[in-house]
Order: C-alpha cells, then structure tokens, then sequence
C-alpha cells in the first residue's frame, strides 16, 4: 500500500504532526489556507513586515517562534500547498482551490487540523459595519499591521478577548472598554482549578493587570443591547451586572463567545459526530490518539475540540504517531503514551477555563434581529416554526426557513440558530441536533474551474 497522508492546516498542530511524519521517513502533504504556515494562533504577516516577533505574539513570541522555524527546517522535505482551501472530499480524495482552480488531492491517511473560528450570537445591530470577530480583529493587527478602529470596544467571552485587547493596546491602539459577558465570581469558582496552569493563569491576570493599569476600564456580567450607528458603529449600548442600561461610545467593537471547532469538513467526510457538554457544541468522535471514526482519518488540533495552541502542538504529534502506527511503520510507544498524558492534563485545565467563561446560555434577543445573513433570515422566522410545531429539530428548521443555507453554509450562523431554536423549544441544544452542512465547505469563486477528476 502507498502511503499518501495529507495534513489540513499549518497551524501548530499540522506543522508538529508533519514534523513527526517527515521525522519517521514520509513526504506528507499539507494544504494551508494561509499564505504562509503559523495557523491563526501564530500567523505570520506579509514578508517585509517590520514588527517585530515579540511585538507580534507577545509573550508567546518563542513559541510563534518555534512553529515558523520547524515548518522552515521541513518545508524541503513536503509538499506544502499555501493559499489553497479544501473546499469538499470523499472516497480518499480532497478537493483544493488554489488559484482559481480546483484540483484533486489523493490521500490514504489523513489529519484534519482544521482549527477553531469565534463563537457569536446575533444581537440587535451585530451586522453593522464596524462590528469584526475577535479573530477577524486579530487578523487585522497581525497579518496587516493595523486597527479595526481608532476607538474600539472588546466585546464577548473567554481568554481570546484579554488577549486581543491587550494586543491592541500594546500596539498603540485605543481601547475604549473591554466588556465581558462572564462575571467575576465565575473566575473566582474557576481559580481553583486553574491552580494547575500557573503559567497560564498568571498571564491572563497579567493582561487585566496591565489593561487596567493603562487605564482601559474592564467590565465583567454584561449583556450586549445593541450596537448604534446606521452605517457605521459609533457606540455599543449594554446592560450591567446590576441590571443598568450603559452605553459607550466606540467606532468598532472586536466580538466573540470563545472559540468553536471548526468541523464541516469531518462532517462532510463522514466522521460520527457527538456533543459535547463543555464545548456546547457537536464534536467528531475521536479517541485518545485522534482517530475519528473514519478508518485512515485523525483529528488534532482545536478542530477536534477546543484546547488551545499548547494541546494543538501535543495532539497533532500524537495523531501522527496514530497513523505511523495503523500503517505498519515504526513509532515511538513511549511518546504516545506521555502525550494522551499530557492532553489529559491539558483537558482538565480547560474544564477549568469553561468554569471562569461560560457560554451565557442566558441570551436574549428580539424577533427582527437578523440571525441568518446570507439567507436573510431572522430570529423571529426560526422562531414562528418552532412555535408553530412544525420543527423540532435544526435540519428541519434548516429546509423550512433557509437558514444554513447560504455561502458560509451555516459556519457563522448554526450556533445562534441552535441557541434560538432551543430556547423556542424549552430544550437543550443538543436536543436540536446538528446542522448539517453541504459543499462547499467555504465560499468560493463563481468562475472557478474544476480539473476533471482522474478515474482509479
């Protein structure tokens, strides 16, 4: 049997699961939607970029650092294809943009590392141009050297929004107010917990520290009301932890609930889905080592589960001991057995972080906010057939309304649309299923041209 593995992503853990594959003698493939390899966690700007690395990634600049410079030391030794996007695949065969032009790439093993992306939910006037993720916020700081606004508002959930802020700040850029959803004694119920990350929880605090210090005011147990401005931001309105109506006055607003999996790609591949309570959110099978269920194809990484850029690194290593071991080659035993340990370890601390920022189940939002952006569908729409009992479940609310439908084929919208339709229903989310996506994965190009696909 030829050998063919092919890696999704070069973010940590698709660079460190090609480093071990390249290390045990194979030329794997690695297909990465950016320019160059680093994933979003570590991505690295344009050549000629003059901030500096440590400007870049702050205190995580080492291991930024790291990543780059192995994805260099092997870059010889696989075939990388940057700027390329896999956009559908079946029967041992992704299909790849690159250019314009679609392709097929034959694999016998292969590792998704596909990532994360923000978690949002609609609220009146979340579309307003103006409003950005918190990873879209990152982008712009990182890979294009500038702000999202000259007076921004941080907006949302989780350690993504400390660390965006402080970037920003750091930077040279205005941050008017970071506004988180959680409250201050869920960091406290979660510091426990959290004892076992000294290092990680020292620098959390060092942000707000810092953010406080530079007097950028940070609020905890709010609820977003609306975002002002008809063409353009201008403020963000918010309720307080004690019930107070507030508003403040920005021209941008970075926004996200924590991360999400990123998993469309599993799902089209027909890896078994399950749902998990912490994530709140439906996962690909896996086992300790990242085999799905699909004989040949393995996750690692936070498309798997959201862990961070540590557990990427450690889960991406360990799916690529995986697939040396179920093709015959030699692997290292040992080592896969200190990584599920370490993971393990790594798990027990994000139990804890779930903890300190919980999703606000809690969401309320009005009938005529738009949900569904590409379809133009809103709450109230999802709302109406629930209520009407006509559906029960998100892939049925999904045929009856449009919504998932459009060119993200739900990847911004199915969770606010699984939040609404639950809360419509009186049930959990997960009672609602999972809605199921189509190809393509991603928008792509209207002319795009598609190679004719080789016959075995």
């Amino acid at each position: 049997m030829t050998i063919k593995p092919v890696i999704i992503g070069a973010g940590p853990a698709g660079v460190r699961a090609a480093q071990t594959l390249v290390a045990a003698g194979l030329r794997p493939t690695i297909i990465d939607e950016a320019p160059r390899a680093g994933g979003q966690i570590y991505r690295q700007p344009p050549e000629g970029f003059t901030r500096s690395k440590a400007q870049l990634y702050g205190s995580e600049h080492q291991k930024a650092d790291a990543i780059h410079r192995t994805m260099a030391g092997i870059r010889d030794q696989v075939d990388y294809l940057p700027d390329s996007l896999v956009w559908n695949g079946d029967d041992g065969v992704l299909d790849v943009i690159q250019q314009g032009v679609s392709r097929d790439v034959p694999y016998s093993h292969l590792i998704l590392a596909t990532g994360a992306t923000d978690r949002v939910l609609p609220f009146r006037g979340w579309l307003t141009p103006g409003v950005y993720t918190l990873g879209g916020a990152q982008v712009a700081l990182k890979y294009q050297g500038c702000a999202i606004g000259s007076r921004t508002v941080f907006l949302g959930t989780g350690p993504l929004l400390y660390l965006v802020a402080y970037q920003y700040a750091r930077a040279g850029a205005r941050v008017a107010a970071v506004l988180d959803t959680s409250r201050s004694s869920d960091r406290l119920a979660a510091l426990p917990g959290m004892l076992a990350a000294p290092t990680l929880l020292a620098r959390g605090l060092g942000y707000m520290a810092w953010l406080r210090a530079h007097g950028v005011p940070l609020r905890s147990g709010i609820r977003p009301t609306a975002v002002t401005g008809d063409t353009r931001v201008d403020g963000l309105r918010y309720r307080d932890a004690r019930g107070r109506d507030q508003e403040i006055a920005c021209d941008a607003i970075g926004y996200g609930l924590t991360l999400r999996a990123e998993t469309q790609l599993a799902g089209l591949l027909g890896c078994e889905f399950e749902f998990n309570d912490r994530d709140r959110n439906w996962l690909p099978r896996r086992d300790a080592a990242g085999r799905s269920s699909v004989q040949g194809i393995y996750l690692a990484g936070d498309g798997a589960g959201i862990a961070g850029a540590d557990a990427a690194e450690l889960a991406g290593e360990r799916a690529a001991l995986a697939l040396l071991a179920d093709a015959g080659l030699a692997h290292d035993g040992a080592r896969a057995t200190e990584l599920e340990r370490r993971l393990a370890r790594i798990s027990r601390v994000r139990d804890a972080l779930e903890i300190a920022f919980p999703f606000p189940s809690d969401w309320q939002v009005d009938d005529e906010v738009m949900l569904c952006r590409c379809e133009e569908i809103t709450v109230g729409t999802l709302r109406d057939v629930a209520r009407c009992g006509q559906a029960c479940e998100l892939n049925r609310a999904k045929a009856l309304t449009r919504v998932g439908m459009g060119r993200c084929q739900g990847r911004m919208c199915a969770v606010g649309a699984a939040e609404v339709l639950s809360q419509a229903l009186g049930v959990s989310p997960q009672a609602v299923g999972r809605l199921r996506g189509q190809p393509p994965v991603k928008p792509i190009p209207i002319h795009l041209t598609v190679a004719q696909r080789s016959q075995p």
